[in-house]
C-alpha cells in the first residue's frame, strides 16, 4: 500500500503518522483520526493530508483501505528469481550498461582510495565491496554513519561508491554529500536512475530489476549488486598486473 514513490513524498510528520499505523495496525481500523492525530503527536489536517498522500480521500476510506490491505493476500515471492537474472544479464550487454561500467574505472584506476557507503543491505555490501576490493589489492573503506565527521583532506583522488535500491536512503546521501564536498568523486550503483544519488553522482551504474516487498520491507535481489562490485575490481586487479 505505501509504495516507494508515496513514502517519497513524505515529510517528518508524515513519517510520523506512518510509524504510528505500523506500531499499532491493529487498533487503526477502530481510532478516530484525532485518537490518530494525539498517538502520532500530529494534528488532524496532518493526517488528512498523509490520506491524500498516500492515493484515499480521507481518513474513512484510508481505514478502509488499510484493513483490506492487512487482510488481503500478498503476492508470493519468486523462488528463483530467473526471470529478474535474465533481465539483468540482458543489460549487461547494453551499450549503456557498458559505457557506466567504464566510466565508473576510469575514476577508480585514478584513486588511492575507495570509500563504499551505504546502510542496511547495501551496507552490508559495501562492507564486502570493501573488503573485495582490498583483497585485489586497491585500498578501501566502508562508512555507514551519517554522524563520524569527514576528513578536511581526503586521500589524493578518493573515489566514493554509494550503494542503495532506492536510491534516495537519507544517511546515504548525507554521507555522500559530505565526501563530495570534501573532493572525492562519487560513484553510485542503484536500481532507480532517477533517484537523488544517481543526480548526484559523477557515474551512476543502474541494474533496473523489479522491486520485491514483504511488508514493507525491501527484499529485491541484490546480486547484480554483488556483480558490479566484483566486475570493477577484478578490473582494477587486472590492470595494476600490465
Amino acid at each position: 500500500m505505501f509504495t516507494k514513490e508515496i513514502m517519497n513524498t513524505f515529510s517528518e510528520l508524515d513519517f510520523a503518522v506512518y510509524d504510528c499505523i505500523i506500531n499499532n495496525r491493529e487498533r487503526v481500523s477502530s481510532m478516530t483520526i484525532k485518537e490518530l492525530g494525539n498517538l502520532a503527536h500530529v494534528s488532524t489536517a496532518t493526517v488528512l493530508r498523509f490520506c491524500k498522500k498516500s492515493g484515499v480521500n480521507g481518513y474513512s476510506e484510508f481505514k478502509i483501505k488499510y484493513k483490506e490491505y492487512l487482510e488481503g493476500k500478498r503476492d508470493a515471492l519468486k523462488d528463483d528469481g530467473t526471470t529478474e537474472l535474465q533481465s539483468f544479464l540482458k543489460t549487461i550487454n547494453s551499450e549503456d550498461f557498458q559505457s557506466s561500467i567504464s566510466n565508473a574505472y576510469g575514476f577508480l584506476q585514478n584513486s588511492q582510495c575507495t570509500i563504499f557507503i551505504g546502510v542496511g543491505s547495501s551496507g552490508i555490501l559495501g562492507k564486502y565491496g570493501a573488503r573485495f576490493f582490498s583483497n585485489v589489492g586497491h585500498f578501501s573503506l566502508f562508512i555507514d554513519d551519517p554522524w563520524l565527521p569527514v576528513l578536511q583532506k581526503l586521500a589524493e583522488n578518493t573515489v566514493t561508491i554509494a550503494l542503495s535500491e532506492s536510491g534516495s536512503t537519507r544517511q546515504t546521501v548525507s554521507i555522500a554529500s559530505q565526501l563530495q564536498q570534501r573532493g572525492s568523486k562519487l560513484i553510485s550503483i542503484i536500481n532507480n536512475s532517477n533517484s537523488v544519488l544517481a543526480k548526484m553522482a559523477d557515474c551512476n551504474i543502474s541494474y533496473h530489476i523489479s522491486e520485491a516487498l514483504v511488508n514493507e520491507r525491501n527484499v529485491t535481489t541484490q546480486i547484480p549488486v554483488l556483480y558490479i562490485i566484483e566486475t570493477l575490481a577484478k578490473k582494477l586487479y587486472n590492470s595494476s598486473r600490465q
